[in-house]
């Protein structure tokens, strides 16, 4: 259950990265900073993959205990 909940908290901590991220990149846009800087624009792409990854694993996880549960009691 620990790991569930540090997996959630770094979704949250992730996600507010990624979107201080993008605003970055949309100021430096505003700015006119993206023709000297393109890289500006990948910068929110770290956070966006780690965001995938435990976005995901949150997804699957009813799925996982689901089928965890399903199973019939073999030790009787």
């Amino acid at each position: 259950m620990a790991w569930n909940k540090r997996n959630r908290q770094l979704h949250r901590q992730l996600s507010i990265i990624f979107t201080t991220t993008v605003i970055v990149a949309f100021i430096g846009a505003a700015l006119g900073l993206t023709e000297t800087a393109m890289w500006l624009f990948y910068l929110p792409l770290p956070p966006l993959f780690l965001l995938m990854g435990t976005g995901l694993y949150m997804f699957a996880q009813p799925y996982r205990t689901k089928r965890r549960g399903a199973r019939p009691n073999l030790a009787q």
